[in-house]
């Protein structure tokens, strides 16, 4: 397994000098100053490639880009789309011109990930990121006032989110917006509860179905110049697997990326294993979809999180949690076995993903879920599984 780490070039507090002292050397990162659905330059692509690996000493490289963004407007099936097909194509053309050839994405409505706390304490000291239902439907239900949003909830989860309301104050009720809006994508634009309001309506009737059907325009559009390209495209599940503010999700467990894969049956039409994400659903066994769809596993994610009964989770630490991440990285490995059969490129790229804010993360302002101690505990937690899998295997 190729040890990887998400990198947010230059808008990142995280040095490369200090990537490499983590042991990784496959960066993964993206152009995120440029808006989406535009072309991103060859020029570019080589500078950021030639930034990464200037000095050799540190042996890094860019090994995945994550991610090169879907327009939302493709997701809405809104208008004439060919021009954003056609420079979302451009792109990838570009990319593996300059030698990157895996790029992980998602089609998540609006939003990209969901928490409701950045900095939730947990035992020993540190912090996580934390998914309060509880929270969630106070801001749905009664700062968003989404009527729809009591469907969501139950009435246990419903009434203790206004209790939480009536004794929230200002300042409560702005750090949970914030909180919420951390996983706004793009130039990191945030809305208030007006304009967020404003943004959900062009969402309006936007069903499962229809979300369905508009994926299925995109990768029927983008899959073919994959093809050619030798290109590899990893969708990224749902984060949190479940619709939020109304919007549909549709890769949030095994029949959903069983439909994805199928819809497009191609080697180019892969999945990111993101085992956090999977694993905030209580009905999805990640290592069961894990070896269901094993080789077409492109990218992996590897964390997890503790789950609570009224649909809450906290970001546990690596080997913590609920997802059996030795047997998780084990069937990884034996597909990375299989696959080396047939080709010398047969390892999977991983990266830790989020991790604990611990020891001297605090005060850094990194990205939330992206400290540096944090996921380097992760990373050598992994990288003992995978060293005792590997040595029990000889």
């Amino acid at each position: 397994m190729i040890e990887a780490w998400r990198w947010y070039g230059p808008l990142d507090n995280i040095s490369l000098e200090e990537i490499a002292q983590t042991g990784a050397a496959g960066i993964v990162t993206a152009l995120h100053e440029i808006p989406y659905g535009e072309v991103w330059p060859l020029a570019t692509i080589q500078t950021r490639r030639d930034f990464i690996r200037s000095n050799p000493e540190l042996g890094l490289d860019w090994l995945v880009v994550e991610s090169l963004p879907v327009h939302e407007r493709i997701k809405r099936g809104d208008g004439d789309l060919e021009p954003l097909f056609e420079n979302y194509r451009q792109s990838m053309v570009n990319l593996a011109e300059a030698g990157i050839t895996t790029i992980c994405y998602n089609f998540m409505p609006l939003l990209d990930w969901t928490r409701t706390d950045l900095a939730h304490p947990v035992p020993r000291g540190g912090s996580a990121l934390h998914f309060s239902a509880v929270k969630m439907a106070a801001f749905e239900l009664f700062m968003l006032e989404r009527e729809a949003a009591a469907n969501d909830y139950s009435t246990d989860v419903i009434a203790r989110a206004q209790k939480w309301f009536e004794a929230s104050t200002n300042e409560d009720r702005q750090t949970l917006l914030d909180s919420i809006m951390s996983g706004l994508p793009g130039a990191y634009d945030r809305y208030d509860v007006p304009q967020l309001r404003e943004a959900l309506a062009g969402y309006a009737g936007l069903d499962r179905a229809a979300l369905r059907a508009n994926y299925k325009v995109f990768l029927e559009a983008i899959i073919p110049t994959a093809e050619q390209l030798g290109m590899k495209m990893a969708v990224h599940p749902d984060d949190p697997p479940r619709d939020i503010l109304g919007l549909p999700r549709i890769v949030s467990n095994q029949e959903d990326i069983e439909w994805i894969l199928g819809c497009v049956d191609s080697p180019s039409n892969g999945l990111t294993l993101c085992s956090g994400s999977l694993g905030a659903n209580p009905k999805n066994d990640v290592t069961a979809i894990a070896k269901k769809f094993a080789n077409r596993i492109h990218f992996a994610h590897l964390r997890n999180v503790a789950k609570q009964a009224d649909g809450s989770f906290t970001e546990a630490a690596h080997l913590d949690g609920d997802t059996d991440m030795v047997g998780l990285v084990k069937v990884l490995l034996e597909e990375e076995s299989t696959r080396s059969a047939v080709s010398e490129n047969a390892g999977i790229p991983f990266r830790p993903d989020h991790g604990h804010e611990l020891l001297d993360d605090a005060g850094r302002q990194t990205h939330p879920g992206y400290p540096l101690i944090g996921r380097m505990r992760g990373l050598a937690e992994l990288r003992g599984v995978v060293a005792t899998l590997e040595n029990l295997a000889v």
